[in-house]
């Protein structure tokens, strides 16, 4: 009889999961063909668009300056890496190099490549990250500690962007000629990553001296990766390095480590040093083979977006104002997408080069963007690193669980300041914010509810998908507020989509999101099964 119920039940899923399927394939479909029309149509029009090399009769996508300048210098990037990867791998065998060594070793490469981004602008990066480590070495076992590590890096942080890296001739006339060899690169804007290293650093000093609660024994029993015989990255970074580990030598090479410097991942201090003594075993050669082949697929994927759909053209050139709602939903979607994409090349880019050199960081984005249907999940897959670092030294320092209402406004409040000052960042991270708390009251009436029957449980999944449809909807108007239309395009936005023709679009889009969160359901419940 019971046997009978489980087939029935899963009888009833594959059929479910058929429909979802063919609705996405038919949505995506229309997707595609309506992108293609519109980047037709409008392509004379839009901004930055440049002769692309896939096909001569489509232009390529140019419009967004981050991906323009990365993939612009990836041949020189990947020569620098290639040389300095290969002088700091031959480095360690011959010389029998460890932890302070190695440090040296890399500190040395990394301050080359720094001299050609910044020029003489590497000395504000020196003598900042200097000064902070002399202040966490004094205040690491006084009461005052937290205040004055965030005080001073938080103020370091305004200040560079307030004065756009400052101007040697503050100092004296007679310094203003070192104005005229900066760099190729703006370094307050790298520093944004540099002040997270720092941060870390001085936590991480801060705890060395305090006993731990990191039962590493539970820990290796309940760790798949840690009980096949590698260390996971939680591993790393709870354990904590010998005292010696925290040398100037070591913190200067792991603030301004080449691989990692421009755009992270974001790795912790422990995390770093241990790795500089024993080099990462997790990835084996092969693996990293295929992690870079993997990046190649995802790269020429990149180029037909950019070749076919002018998704991010269109949020530059502001063109979205005078489309229909339904075209400004594909637009907006298609940003996303882009963005997605973005981000995953640039930090497995550099992730890679990391690996290659024995230092295992954080995967980012190690989900796509289309299967997260809660904020958590999402903040979780989408800068996982970041998000780790904002766990580890911001969310549980304030009280983790139980002040999680109150943290959530302060860490989103310093994630839109460490990006830029900028109003349209902050009201994404306060919208954000309202969308957050809502999903975190009902998840936690939901894991408070007794779901016992099928009936019931299949209600409660009907309800979680349209909870689910709800979130997609509210992280699409919390980042097109942030990276396309501004604060002041909220009410347009809003009054396009109540109108005549954008309520059938609203019902449409958030019918699809749900079909994706059912669809994401299935996923999930495959990865349950599996041992």
């Amino acid at each position: 009889m019971c046997l009978a119920i489980v087939m029935k039940k899963d009888d009833w899923k594959a059929k479910e999961l058929t429909l979802l399927v063919l609705y996405a394939v038919a949505f995506y479909a229309f997707i595609i063909s309506r992108s293609l029309l519109l980047s037709h149509d409008h392509a004379l029009k839009l901004y930055r668009l440049r002769p692309g090399w896939i096909f001569s009769s489509r232009l390529n996508d140019e419009s967004d300056a981050q991906w323009r300048n990365f993939r612009g210098n990836i041949p020189i990037l990947t020569l620098v890496f290639a040389l300095f990867s290969l002088l700091a791998n031959m480095s360690r065998p011959f010389f029998g190099l460890k932890a302070k060594g190695m440090s040296l070793v890399w500190l040395s490469i990394s301050l080359v490549y720094l001299s050609y981004l910044h020029g003489v602008c590497t000395i504000f990066i020196l003598s900042i990250a200097a000064f902070n480590f002399f202040l966490v070495k004094i205040f690491a076992r006084t009461k005052y500690f937290s205040f004055v590590l965030w005080v001073f890096n938080i103020f370091f942080l305004l200040c560079n962007r307030i004065y756009e890296g400052y101007s040697f001739s503050i100092f004296g006339k007679q310094w203003a000629y070192l104005d005229n060899y900066r760099g190729n690169f703006r370094w307050h804007i790298c520093f944004n990553f540099v002040i997270l290293r720092m941060i870390s650093f001085g936590y991480d000093y801060h705890w060395a001296h305090e006993a731990s609660s990191f039962d590493r024994k539970k820990h290796t029993q309940r760790c798949h990766i840690c009980m096949s015989g590698k260390e996971c990255y939680r591993l790393l970074q709870e354990r904590s390095v010998m005292k010696d580990n925290f040398s100037l030598s070591i913190y200067l090479c792991y603030l301004v480590y080449a691989p990692l410097y421009i755009a992270g991942p974001i790795i912790s201090f422990n995390a770093f040093a241990s790795q500089l003594d024993t080099p990462q075993k997790s990835y084996s050669a092969k693996d990293i083979s295929w992690y870079g082949l993997r990046w190649i697929i995802s790269f020429i994927l990149m180029e037909l977006l950019t070749h076919l759909f002018y998704y991010n053209a269109f949020a530059i050139s502001g063109l979205w104002k005078i489309l229909s709602p339904l075209d400004i939903f594909i637009i907006g979607y298609g940003v996303l997408n882009f963005m997605w994409l973005k981000f995953f090349l640039i930090w497995r880019y550099f992730r890679f080069w990391s690996l290659i050199c024995g230092i295992e960081v954080p995967e980012n984005m190690p989900r796509c963007v289309n299967n997260c249907y809660n904020m958590e999940s999402f903040w979780k897959n989408w800068h996982a690193s970041y998000n780790k670092w904002l766990v580890r030294y911001m969310y549980i320092p304030l009280g983790g669980s139980q002040r999680k209402l109150l943290s959530v406004w302060i860490i989103f409040t310093f994630v839109a300041i460490w990006h830029d000052l900028e109003w349209k960042l902050l009201s994404w991270a306060w919208l954000t914010c309202l969308f957050f708390i809502p999903e975190m009251l009902l998840k936690s009436a939901a894991n408070a509810l007794q779901v016992e029957s099928s009936f019931q449980k299949f209600l409660f999944r009907e309800f979680s998908a349209l909870a689910g449809a709800v979130t997609i909807t509210c992280l699409m108007v919390a980042n097109l507020v942030g990276y396309v239309i501004g604060p002041s395009g909220v009410n347009w936005l809003i009054s396009k989509f109540l109108s005549r023709d954008g309520l059938p679009v609203l019902g449409g889009m958030f019918l699809s999101f749900y079909v994706g969160t059912k669809i994401m359901f299935h996923i999930d419940d495959v990865k349950q099964r599996k041992p």
